[in-house]
């Protein structure tokens, strides 16, 4: 009995060493691509998932190759979900209630009135529901991060990968604008610091920018962007939930040979435990800086590997169109909270 459990468990090292060495080359390519992202995005202020998403486009050919092929995908696929499980260590109830129950609404609000006007406005500009979903999504949610989740979920057809990919490109376009046109645009409309904190962190796609158009303002607006987006980053798991319901009444189904989304994906199920796990227990400080840490790599490590599937000449097929679509949703993000802070919040709030 003795010699079997260990020859059982022999053979189950040495199918996972024979697993690791045949995505190990993959792999490494993805996290030498993120590496240099980072690298350059810390020296000269370039959005470190664009540039690994490029660099990635650029070695597109490496993921016909026998020896990388299988760790690029894995990459893609695997790494992406694990880091977006882990984002839910950065989320806390308590963060939540610091902000007060109408900026909450307000937030909320925005973010299902972005999806639902993505929904609504698709078909005019000429989409069905799968790019709906994942550019609304990640406008209103979290910018490039949301969009890999979001595409995760998704049935996959032919254009899965190359939608992924323009949705990732044009939200971090937008966001650098807007980290640049929203501070003036704050200031313009005679907001407070922590009205223009509230105001960057529900509009702004993607976290980094939210931090640097933030402080650009001023210690306070900074601090009040940074949790406005946390939360924002909150409500992804119940939008990837609300996505699989509509997905499953609309009866949208994947391509024959693709695998179909389960009903509830695992890296959601991590997600909202991690999340309930920090709210409910005092966690140190090195657990959830690390796992912060570790979570950015993994999907910046992801975005290498999407990049690095990604053909360039396949991007061109998206169109004109598609851009219009993103530009569309972002504005109507930004009217929306705009809105929500000059009419709404002032009689609830008891602010002038």
């Amino acid at each position: 009995m003795e010699q079997t459990a260990e020859l059982r468990l022999s053979e189950k090292v040495r199918a996972l060493m024979e697993k690791g060495q045949l995505l190990l080359p993959g792999l490494l390519v993805a996290a030498v691509i993120a590496l240099a992202s980072q690298f350059i995005a810390e020296h000269y202020g370039a959005p470190a998932m664009l540039l690994a998403l490029l660099i990635g486009i650029a070695l597109n050919f490496l993921s016909e190759d026998a020896q990388c092929k299988a760790g690029i995908a894995f990459g893609a696929k695997k790494m992406l979900r694990f880091g977006v499980a882990l984002m839910g260590l950065r989320i806390s109830f308590d963060m939540v209630a610091a902000l007060g129950l109408p900026v909450v609404a307000l937030v909320v609000s925005g973010t299902f009135l972005t999806i639902g006007f993505g929904l609504v406005f698709a078909r005019f500009f000429g989409f069905r529901m799968r790019f709906a979903f994942l550019s609304a999504g990640s406008v209103a949610i979290c910018g490039a991060s949301a969009a890999m989740a979001i595409a995760a979920i998704l049935p996959k057809d032919e254009r899965s990968e190359d939608r992924l990919v323009f949705t990732v490109v044009g939200v971090t376009i937008l966001s650098t604008v807007a980290m640049i046109l929203y501070p003036i645009l704050s200031q313009s409309l005679g907001f407070t610091d922590r009205m223009a904190g509230i105001y960057l962190g529900a509009t702004i796609h993607d976290v980094a920018q939210v931090v640097g158009a933030g402080f650009s303002v001023s210690e306070e607006a900074g601090e009040t962007a940074t949790l406005v987006k946390l939360l924002r980053v909150a409500m992804l798991a119940p939008i990837v939930l609300f996505a699989l319901l509509v997905l499953r009444l609309s009866n949208v189904k994947a391509d024959e040979g693709s695998d179909s989304p389960p009903l509830i994906p695992l890296f959601v199920v991590g997600f909202v435990g991690l999340a309930t796990l920090n709210s409910l227990v005092n966690l140190p400080s090195i657990i959830t800086e690390s796992s912060a840490s570790i979570s950015r790599w993994l999907l910046l490590l992801a975005i290498a590997a999407v990049g690095l599937k990604t053909v360039p000449k396949d991007l061109m097929k998206v169109g004109k169109s598609a851009a219009a679509f993103l530009i569309a949703q972002t504005v109507f993000l930004a009217a929306v909270i705009a809105i929500g802070l000059l009419v709404v919040l002032p009689p609830l709030t008891g602010t002038p």
